[in-house]
């Protein structure tokens, strides 16, 4: 009797859990469905309420590719074609999914796991040349960490592709599963930073802050798409739990093609010396940092400029090279401060005796909620776009107690 009524009537299983269980409705009637609301908000006890919705529902194109539509440009409504966007270089996330499918292809050893976004995440192409090595797990990231530290322990090299954001639900089997029992897991955050119109659910601002205290894991942030190429490859050889993070970003045209190199773990990059003060960044405020430190050489200021390039372990020599007395350090980064990169070399002066002797201005995203936005616009609203770090840098440097 149980099992006929599972099958003929919904909602069977919830009312046994002790949940009123109402529905299923048609998530399209809204006149229905405000009313219904207004009924269900009256009934004491947990309630759930099952509604049923078609993805891009009255427009016919996104109706038969919902995918394509899950966020789509602008675009024909009559035609739904969409119209031809800027010509920009390849984006991180299409970087990462051609590389991975290059270093799959010469080691089968290489898995890739994902939590429902084999398209967001770019491995649609991976899903296509490797069916049998790409896992998705759906929306539960917390099993996707967990199996790809049990694939490791068997031998395997697994990727795992999720968005900053939704890493956090791991955080616990990061901890537990791949760093405590040091496995060779590769995180590959997407969406490192702000996201722009995804909003506050999605930035990705946090994944520094709550990575980098783990044991045993090393995390890094590429410059361009050429390092991040370099440190997938690091990433595949090292017998480590490994984060990379990258944005939600065009590229910077950097030249990829060739052989992937790459990189000594904790190896920062000198990319020019400078007088007056040091910029250390990582990841994706490098390139600004350059561009910043470019344009104030024009206004007599001397500032070099390190591209770190691992927020864990830090290049320690080279940044405390930086510290002697009088020094100036800025540091930057596109993640809280709270936490963030520039504290980690903020604690690096303090145990290494020269935090007095220097002045230290750390720049990073605020704490406070970020809105909506295209990415451009949260950047600027958040100071990392290059007038605000100009702003900021200058001020910093004319400070009269440095």
């Amino acid at each position: 009797e149980h099992a006929i009524k599972r099958v003929f009537i919904p909602g069977t299983l919830f009312e046994e859990l002790g949940l009123k269980y109402v529905g299923p409705l048609n998530g399209h009637d809204i006149p229905r469905l405000i009313e219904t609301i207004r009924r269900v908000s009256k009934l004491d006890g947990p309630v759930l309420l099952h509604v049923n919705t078609i993805k891009g529902k009255g427009y016919k194109h996104a109706e038969e590719n919902p995918t394509k539509w899950h966020g789509s440009r602008a675009f024909e409504v009559s035609t739904g074609r969409l119209l031809s966007a800027e010509k920009k270089p390849p984006t991180y996330t299409a970087v990462f999914g051609e590389t991975l499918c290059r270093l799959a292809a010469g080691d089968d050893r290489i898995v890739a796991l994902t939590a429902a976004m084999v398209e967001g995440t770019g491995l649609s192409e991976f899903a296509r040349q490797f069916p049998d090595r790409l896992f998705d797990v759906g929306i539960a990231e917390q099993f996707a960490v967990t199996f790809a530290a049990g694939m490791a322990k068997a031998g395997y090299k697994p990727f795992v592709a999720i968005y900053s954001t939704f890493l956090m639900r791991a955080f616990d089997q990061i901890f537990h599963d791949v760093c405590l029992q040091d496995l060779p897991v590769t995180l590959c955050i997407d969406r490192g930073g702000l996201v722009g119109e995804d909003g506050p659910t999605h930035h990705g601002s946090y994944d520094i802050s709550y990575l980098r205290h783990l044991p045993n894991i090393i995390v890094m942030a590429p410059k361009d798409e050429g390092e991040l190429r370099k440190m997938m490859r690091t990433a595949m050889v090292t017998n480590h739990p490994v984060a990379i993070r990258y944005p939600r970003d065009n590229g910077m045209g950097s030249v990829i093609n060739g052989r992937i190199g790459m990189i000594k773990v904790g190896k920062g990059e000198l990319i020019r010396q400078g007088s007056d003060a040091t910029i250390v960044a990582i990841g994706s405020m490098v390139i600004p940092a350059l561009r910043l430190v470019e344009e104030l050489e024009e206004r007599g200021w001397d500032l070099g400029v390190v591209n770190a390039r691992f927020v864990k372990p830090l290049d320690k020599e080279m940044i405390l090279d930086c510290a002697h007395p009088g020094a100036r350090i800025i540091t930057m980064e596109e993640n809280v401060l709270q936490g963030g990169f520039g504290s980690a070399v903020m604690e690096l002066l303090e145990e290494a005796g020269v935090s007095n002797q220097v002045s230290l201005l750390r720049l990073g995203l605020p704490d406070k909620i970020v809105p909506h936005g295209s990415r451009a616009e949260l950047i600027q609203l958040c100071g990392l776009d290059h007038e605000g770090l100009k702003k900021r840098v200058l001020g910093f440097l004319k400070r009269k107690d440095n």
